[in-house]
């Protein structure tokens, strides 16, 4: 047998995810470790990697799945850090119909001891505000490597770092967004990384779906402190209109919890998205209550998680209490 007609050793994942409706099936959590390795580590075609991707793509990932895809990619960080942060917070989905208000969450926390990170990636998708942009407009700076949002974490409580600092291999793929038209399981893995293995994480989704192959999935990671709920826009955020169902992992048990809507009635989105009106917000220069809303309800929810507060009023008036101490310090300032 020639070189050329030896099957390829990734023709093996291809063939379990495509051998049609009777003979296909997922694969199995070490299949799926052992498929993602061959790929961070350069060792698959970039045709079978494209099969690859829309194969899962048309038949969706499995908790299982899941978690042998962030475990080899856990696997393949350079880095390991010593300090305890509190909360990961994934940000990929950007935003269309309404401004990050939940970036302002994140600050919120960060101003009040909480150790937030953040990962995300921007611009994969066209006609949609990213993260790290809205940072810049903030004023927040965003780190340039793993070591300088520990630096960030240590001085400041919050850091934003681009997947591309973290798995060079993911960014490249989360990007051929435009090119196949779809996402992929790389939007659904990212969410789970942890880069620096925080005790509590937090994730947004958009398909109410994913929300249990989330929380499955971080189960078999080993998890101990998730959340994972339906945010506006895909983000993590709490839409004040509406019931938020948050679905968690705490201490090794699977746990949902139904957030009631904060208002009765429905606000009209803005017509334009101007980032600026976040630092407005955070200046206390604006009054918008649904942005108000968004931002006390998105923290109670982290709050909460991360044990901040026993219930959710306890939680709700934990956050509304920094968003007003902030102000009166402004103004006693």
């Amino acid at each position: 047998m020639t070189l050329t007609e030896q099957e390829h050793p990734f023709a093996e994942f291809i063939k379990i995810l495509g051998k049609g409706k009777k003979g296909s099936r997922p694969l199995t959590q070490d299949e799926a470790y052992r498929a993602m390795k061959m790929i961070l580590s350069d060792e698959v075609m970039p045709i079978q990697l494209g099969a690859f991707l829309m194969l899962m793509r048309i038949k969706e990932e499995t908790s299982e799945e899941l978690a042998g895809f962030v475990t080899a990619a856990k696997e393949s960080f350079a880095f390991t850090s010593s300090l305890q942060v509190d909360l990961d917070w994934s940000s990929y989905a950007g935003k269309r119909r309404h401004l990050p208000w939940f970036l302002l969450s994140t600050l919120l926390l960060a101003e009040n001891g909480i150790k937030v990170f953040m990962h995300g990636a921007g611009g994969h998708t066209q006609g949609r505000i990213y993260t790290e942009k809205v940072l810049q407009v903030l004023g927040v700076p965003v780190a340039g490597s793993l070591l300088e949002a520990e630096q960030q974490l240590a001085t400041s409580n919050f850091s934003y770092l681009s997947l591309q600092y973290i798995c060079p291999r993911l960014y490249d793929m989360i990007n051929l967004r435009p090119v196949m038209g779809l996402r992929s399981p790389v939007h659904t893995l990212v969410r789970l990384l942890n880069p620096f293995g925080a005790s509590h994480s937090i994730q947004g989704i958009f398909h109410p779906s994913y929300r249990q192959v989330h929380q499955k999935a971080a189960l078999l990671l080993g998890e101990r402190s998730m959340a994972v709920l339906k945010g506006e826009g895909g983000e993590t955020e709490r839409n004040p209109d509406m019931e938020c169902l948050v679905q968690s992992v705490t201490n090794g048990e699977l746990q949902d919890e139904l957030w009631p809507m904060i208002f009765q009635r429905r606000h009209m989105k803005a017509e334009n998205l101007e980032p600026q009106q976040l630092a407005l917000l955070w200046q206390d220069q604006l009054e918008d209550e649904f942005a108000q809303a968004t931002v006390i309800g998105t923290a109670a929810i982290a709050l909460k998680l991360i044990g901040k507060a026993a219930t959710q009023q306890e939680a709700h008036d934990l956050a509304e209490s920094y968003w007003n101490a902030r102000n009166r310090q402004r103004l006693s300032g």
